[in-house]
């Protein structure tokens, strides 16, 4: 696998990483297997979140007989210093390292949660301590708000910062790429698949390999999946012709308004699972109709119906969707779509 330098301060990681957010629906037995298959692969960068709940505990397990190269970024979504220093802790036991390769603020997508971390002695202080006392490496940032991930680029004090870039959602990341160059910070690329949208691996991939500077963290579920991203990576091949007119038609065909599933909108106070009722469209299109008007799917979309409007999921999405709206369309198309199979099922 090749190896990259992820921006100017020595920290160099596998050309793709392993995004840990999917293996928390996994056993223990198969989520280490694929771990461990991403590593003799090559995929060396390993990236992962206090967030997460079972993947670092997972990761730490694949990582107890491997004596291989390995690089571990990990979040903590705590704004203080105390619970920085807790989640830290936590990591680095659950991890069973001494020190962290890179340790990140997560999800910091607005201004107010911007100046509560960077305020004097709170957590990015409580951050440089630990790269201080060795338990850090890099520092770097997440965001989904390109204001907020350009002023932590440009004010000097970040070696990474993590932002979504795909080819349906590419034009924020591409102007964050610029300043990220100018300023020598490493890029990682979250949701190379623009959250489930796009189902082919090699348009995704290929794509973002044509940017030399960025690594992406597919989440990986099934050992196929890594196993398909690696032979992609390890042929280097271009994006062809005709792969970039599939690239624009999908772009055209998808616009801006859909769920990158990154499930920030959690928990519903109805008890909607409201990713999967977004991803509704989608599941139509790849899916026979008997299979999304039934079991559950259909579970998911009744559960809609409860929707109360409370408008909690709207303020937490980072992405700023529209979220009642598109779960009353969703659920009005699902009633239309139930309606139409169970007439052709009565001739």
């Amino acid at each position: 696998m090749e190896m990259m330098s992820l921006g100017n301060n020595g920290l160099r990681v596998s050309r793709v990483g392993f995004g840990a957010i999917p293996i928390q629906r996994l056993n223990d037995d198969d989520a280490i297997a694929i771990i461990r298959r991403c590593l003799a692969l090559g995929v060396t960068f390993l990236d992962t979140a206090n967030q997460y709940s079972t993947s670092e505990g997972r990761i730490g397990r694949a990582l107890a007989d491997w004596s291989g190269p390995v690089v571990l970024s990990t979040k903590t979504q705590s704004r203080t210093a105390e619970g920085v220093a807790e989640h830290l802790a936590q990591s680095l036991r659950m991890m069973r390292v001494g020190s962290i390769d890179l340790y990140q603020l997560h999800n910091v997508s607005t201004f107010a949660d911007y100046e509560k971390v960077m305020a004097p002695g709170g957590a990015y202080d409580t951050i440089m301590k630990a790269v201080e006392d060795g338990q850090v490496k890099h520092v770097g940032i997440t965001s989904h708000q390109i204001d907020v991930a350009k002023e932590s680029v440009k004010s000097g004090r970040f070696e990474t910062v993590m932002y979504p870039l795909n080819f349906i959602v590419h034009e924020p990341g591409e102007e964050l790429l610029e300043l990220t160059r100018q300023h020598g910070v490493g890029f990682i690329a979250m949701k190379p698949f623009a959250g489930g949208m796009i189902d082919n691996a090699a348009l995704a991939i290929k794509y973002l390999l044509h940017y030399p500077d960025v690594v992406a963290i597919p989440g990986i579920e099934r050992l196929q999946e890594i196993e398909d991203i690696v032979r992609i990576v390890e042929q280097r091949a271009e994006l062809t012709d005709e792969e970039w007119a599939e690239i624009d038609r999908l772009r055209r065909e998808t616009g801006d308004r859909f769920c990158r599933r990154c499930d920030y909108c959690q928990p519903c106070t109805a008890g909607i699972p409201i990713s999967v009722v977004l991803q509704f469209p989608t599941m139509v299109r790849r899916m026979p109709l008997e299979n999304v008007v039934t079991g559950w799917i259909a579970d998911a979309l009744e559960k809609a119906t409860a929707c109360t409007s409370c408008g909690v999921c709207e303020e937490r999405c980072p992405y700023q969707l529209p979220i009642g709206e598109m779960l009353s369309e969703n659920v009005d198309n699902y009633r239309r779509l139930k309606h139409e199979w169970q007439a052709s099922q009565s001739h």
